[in-house]
């Protein structure tokens, strides 16, 4: 399989010769193989790891994102993406920038919504009283 994994920034890897593909979703991860068939998935932030023919598994912290696989070609779009010395490391950049960035980033909006849905309601009474 070819793989292609892409950030808002763009490319983070383009790798051919892929023989297997283990990613995680938010209920739980899944292997793809060269001959399953086409699919798409959400991908939730966690482990990201392929194994090339002759160069071994590669392990990689991925955010959130999306997963296509049509034919054999596999195209990821994550927000962020990380490549480390092992997995402990790894495990740790997950919890510690993927996770904890999502959770404050929820914060925000959930605060911009707030603020809209109050500057809408302002909007609403402006015009009634007119």
């Amino acid at each position: 399989m070819t793989l292609k994994l892409l950030l808002p920034t763009g490319v983070f890897l383009d790798t051919t010769e892929v023989t297997r593909i283990v990613a995680e979703t938010h209920n739980g991860s899944f292997e793809l193989l060269p001959h399953r068939l086409d699919c798409a998935a959400a991908l939730a932030p966690g482990i990201f790891t392929y194994d090339c023919a002759g160069s071994g598994t590669v392990y990689l912290a991925v955010d959130q994102g999306v997963l296509v696989k049509a034919g054999a070609e596999v195209l990821v779009s994550v927000r962020r993406a990380i490549a480390g010395p092992d997995l402990g490391h790894l495990h740790e950049a997950v919890k510690n920038r993927f996770l904890k960035y999502n959770s404050e980033e929820a914060i925000v909006r959930t605060a911009l919504n707030k603020m809209e849905g109050g500057f809408v309601s302002r909007l609403l009474e402006m015009q009634h009283e007119r």
